[in-house]
Protein backbone atom coordinates (compact mmCIF):
# COMPACT_ATOMS: atom_id res chain seq x y z
CA UNK A 1 0.00 0.00 0.00
CA UNK A 2 2.85 2.39 0.78
CA UNK A 3 4.46 1.72 -2.60
CA UNK A 4 1.15 2.31 -4.35
CA UNK A 5 0.59 5.51 -2.38
CA UNK A 6 4.01 6.80 -3.43
CA UNK A 7 3.36 5.91 -7.06
CA UNK A 8 0.07 7.79 -6.79
CA UNK A 9 1.84 10.93 -5.58
CA UNK A 10 1.80 10.76 -1.77
CA UNK A 11 4.38 12.95 -0.05
CA UNK A 12 4.50 10.89 3.14
CA UNK A 13 3.02 7.89 4.93
CA UNK A 14 1.31 7.77 8.34
CA UNK A 15 1.87 4.29 9.71
CA UNK A 16 1.25 2.21 12.82
CA UNK A 17 3.56 -0.13 14.78
CA UNK A 18 7.33 -0.47 14.70
CA UNK A 19 7.34 -3.43 12.29
CA UNK A 20 5.19 -1.64 9.71
CA UNK A 21 7.15 1.60 9.97
CA UNK A 22 10.45 -0.22 9.43
CA UNK A 23 9.08 -2.31 6.56
CA UNK A 24 7.78 0.81 4.85
CA UNK A 25 11.04 2.66 5.44
CA UNK A 26 12.93 -0.20 3.81
CA UNK A 27 10.85 0.01 0.64
CA UNK A 28 9.64 3.60 0.27
CA UNK A 29 11.80 6.73 0.48
CA UNK A 30 9.11 8.97 1.92
CA UNK A 31 8.94 10.59 5.36
CA UNK A 32 6.69 8.85 7.87
CA UNK A 33 4.41 9.89 10.68
CA UNK A 34 4.83 7.06 13.16
CA UNK A 35 2.31 5.98 15.76
CA UNK A 36 1.72 2.98 18.00
CA UNK A 37 -1.86 2.18 18.92
CA UNK A 38 -2.09 0.58 22.36
CA UNK A 39 -5.10 0.09 24.61
CA UNK A 40 -4.92 0.45 28.38
CA UNK A 41 -7.73 -0.32 30.83
CA UNK A 42 -7.53 3.00 32.66
CA UNK A 43 -7.70 5.37 29.68
CA UNK A 44 -9.47 6.06 26.38
CA UNK A 45 -6.21 7.37 24.91
CA UNK A 46 -4.73 4.84 22.47
CA UNK A 47 -2.59 6.68 19.90
CA UNK A 48 1.00 6.56 21.23
CA UNK A 49 -0.44 6.85 24.73
CA UNK A 50 2.57 6.33 27.03
CA UNK A 51 6.33 6.69 27.30
CA UNK A 52 6.66 3.00 26.43
CA UNK A 53 5.31 3.60 22.91
CA UNK A 54 7.26 6.83 22.53
CA UNK A 55 10.52 5.07 23.40
CA UNK A 56 9.78 2.28 20.91
CA UNK A 57 9.26 4.79 18.10
CA UNK A 58 12.39 6.76 18.97
CA UNK A 59 14.67 3.80 19.63
CA UNK A 60 13.44 1.24 17.11
CA UNK A 61 12.47 3.32 14.07
CA UNK A 62 13.75 6.25 12.03
CA UNK A 63 10.37 7.89 11.67
CA UNK A 64 10.64 11.62 11.01
CA UNK A 65 7.47 12.48 12.94
CA UNK A 66 5.90 10.94 16.06
CA UNK A 67 2.16 11.49 16.50
CA UNK A 68 0.55 11.51 19.94
CA UNK A 69 -3.02 11.69 21.14
CA UNK A 70 -3.04 15.27 22.41
CA UNK A 71 -6.57 15.40 23.75
CA UNK A 72 -6.97 16.54 27.34
CA UNK A 73 -8.25 13.12 28.41
CA UNK A 74 -6.45 11.27 31.19
CA UNK A 75 -3.58 9.17 29.90
CA UNK A 76 -2.74 5.63 31.04
CA UNK A 77 -0.81 5.29 34.30
CA UNK A 78 -1.41 8.97 35.05
CA UNK A 79 1.23 10.00 32.48
CA UNK A 80 1.25 13.57 31.17
CA UNK A 81 1.35 14.77 27.58
CA UNK A 82 3.89 17.48 28.39
CA UNK A 83 6.29 14.86 29.77
CA UNK A 84 6.14 12.87 26.54
CA UNK A 85 6.84 15.99 24.48
CA UNK A 86 9.74 16.89 26.78
CA UNK A 87 11.19 13.38 26.45
CA UNK A 88 11.11 13.46 22.65
CA UNK A 89 12.73 16.90 22.53
CA UNK A 90 15.46 15.81 24.94
CA UNK A 91 16.28 12.42 23.45
CA UNK A 92 15.72 12.87 19.72
CA UNK A 93 15.29 16.58 18.97
CA UNK A 94 15.43 16.06 15.21
CA UNK A 95 12.13 14.16 15.35
CA UNK A 96 9.08 16.35 14.87
CA UNK A 97 5.91 15.85 16.89
CA UNK A 98 2.29 15.81 15.72
CA UNK A 99 -0.69 16.38 18.02
CA UNK A 100 -3.83 14.39 17.27
CA UNK A 101 -6.61 16.58 18.65
CA UNK A 102 -10.42 16.66 18.73
CA UNK A 103 -11.40 20.23 19.59
CA UNK A 104 -10.07 23.76 19.81
CA UNK A 105 -9.07 23.54 23.47
CA UNK A 106 -6.98 20.45 22.66
CA UNK A 107 -5.35 22.37 19.83
CA UNK A 108 -4.54 25.41 21.96
CA UNK A 109 -3.00 23.22 24.65
CA UNK A 110 -0.92 21.30 22.11
CA UNK A 111 0.21 24.59 20.60
CA UNK A 112 1.32 25.81 24.04
CA UNK A 113 3.49 22.67 24.35
CA UNK A 114 5.27 23.44 21.10
CA UNK A 115 4.02 20.69 18.81
CA UNK A 116 5.29 20.99 15.23
CA UNK A 117 2.00 19.82 13.72
CA UNK A 118 -1.59 19.77 14.89
CA UNK A 119 -4.03 17.41 13.18
CA UNK A 120 -7.78 17.05 13.65
CA UNK A 121 -7.36 13.27 13.66
CA UNK A 122 -9.66 12.66 16.63
CA UNK A 123 -12.46 15.01 15.64
CA UNK A 124 -15.71 13.01 16.01
CA UNK A 125 -13.87 10.17 17.82
CA UNK A 126 -14.05 11.43 21.41
CA UNK A 127 -17.06 11.56 23.70
CA UNK A 128 -17.13 15.36 23.49
CA UNK A 129 -17.05 15.45 19.67
CA UNK A 130 -18.96 12.27 18.82
CA UNK A 131 -21.48 12.80 16.03
CA UNK A 132 -19.75 15.81 14.48
CA UNK A 133 -19.66 15.35 10.72
CA UNK A 134 -16.18 15.02 9.25
CA UNK A 135 -14.33 16.39 7.46
CA UNK A 136 -15.22 19.45 9.53
CA UNK A 137 -14.22 22.16 7.07
CA UNK A 138 -15.04 25.07 9.38
CA UNK A 139 -13.02 23.53 12.20
CA UNK A 140 -10.00 23.04 9.96
CA UNK A 141 -10.16 26.71 8.96
CA UNK A 142 -10.51 27.67 12.62
CA UNK A 143 -7.39 25.68 13.49
CA UNK A 144 -5.40 27.36 10.73
CA UNK A 145 -6.48 30.77 12.01
CA UNK A 146 -5.77 29.97 15.67
CA UNK A 147 -2.60 27.91 16.18
CA UNK A 148 1.05 28.57 15.39
CA UNK A 149 1.79 24.93 14.54
CA UNK A 150 1.32 23.60 11.03
CA UNK A 151 -2.18 22.20 10.65
CA UNK A 152 -2.71 18.75 9.16
CA UNK A 153 -6.26 17.99 8.05
CA UNK A 154 -7.29 14.41 8.68
CA UNK A 155 -10.51 12.45 9.01
CA UNK A 156 -13.44 11.55 6.79
CA UNK A 157 -11.92 12.60 3.46
CA UNK A 158 -13.30 10.22 0.85
CA UNK A 159 -13.89 12.23 -2.31
CA UNK A 160 -12.14 14.77 -4.52
CA UNK A 161 -14.72 17.48 -3.85
CA UNK A 162 -14.21 17.08 -0.10
CA UNK A 163 -10.47 17.39 -0.60
CA UNK A 164 -10.94 20.62 -2.57
CA UNK A 165 -12.94 22.09 0.31
CA UNK A 166 -10.31 20.95 2.79
CA UNK A 167 -7.52 22.64 0.81
CA UNK A 168 -9.60 25.82 0.68
CA UNK A 169 -9.15 26.02 4.47
CA UNK A 170 -5.38 26.25 3.83
CA UNK A 171 -3.93 23.47 6.03
CA UNK A 172 -0.24 22.64 5.73
CA UNK A 173 -0.95 19.05 4.68
CA UNK A 174 -3.72 16.46 4.42
CA UNK A 175 -3.77 12.85 5.60
CA UNK A 176 -6.12 10.49 3.76
CA UNK A 177 -6.54 7.17 5.54
CA UNK A 178 -9.49 4.82 5.05
CA UNK A 179 -10.17 5.96 1.48
CA UNK A 180 -6.72 4.62 0.57
CA UNK A 181 -6.04 1.76 2.98
CA UNK A 182 -9.32 0.00 3.78
CA UNK A 183 -10.67 -2.06 0.86
CA UNK A 184 -13.52 -3.40 3.00
CA UNK A 185 -14.78 0.10 3.82
CA UNK A 186 -14.27 1.29 0.25
CA UNK A 187 -16.23 -1.68 -1.10
CA UNK A 188 -18.97 -1.26 1.49
CA UNK A 189 -19.39 2.39 0.56
CA UNK A 190 -20.01 1.48 -3.07
CA UNK A 191 -22.24 -1.42 -2.00
CA UNK A 192 -24.48 0.96 -0.06
CA UNK A 193 -24.95 3.04 -3.18
CA UNK A 194 -25.73 -0.09 -5.21
CA UNK A 195 -28.28 -1.32 -2.66
CA UNK A 196 -29.93 2.09 -2.56
CA UNK A 197 -30.24 2.11 -6.37
CA UNK A 198 -31.79 -1.37 -6.39
CA UNK A 199 -34.18 -0.38 -3.61
CA UNK A 200 -35.24 2.72 -5.51
CA UNK A 201 -35.72 0.66 -8.66
CA UNK A 202 -37.89 -1.86 -6.79
CA UNK A 203 -39.97 0.97 -5.35
CA UNK A 204 -40.55 2.45 -8.79
CA UNK A 205 -41.72 -0.92 -10.09
CA UNK A 206 -44.07 -1.33 -7.14
CA UNK A 207 -45.53 2.12 -7.75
Amino acid sequence: MAKAAKEGGADGIRCNYVSDINSIKAEVDLPTIGIIKAEYPDSEVYITPTLKEVKALLEETDTEVVALDATRRARPNGEKLEDLVRYIRAHKPQVEIMADIADLDDAKYADSLGFDYIGCTLRSYTAATKGIAIPDFAFIAQLVATVKAKVIAEGGIWEAEQLKKVWAAKPYAVVIGSAVTRPRDITARFRRVTDACFAEGAKEKAD
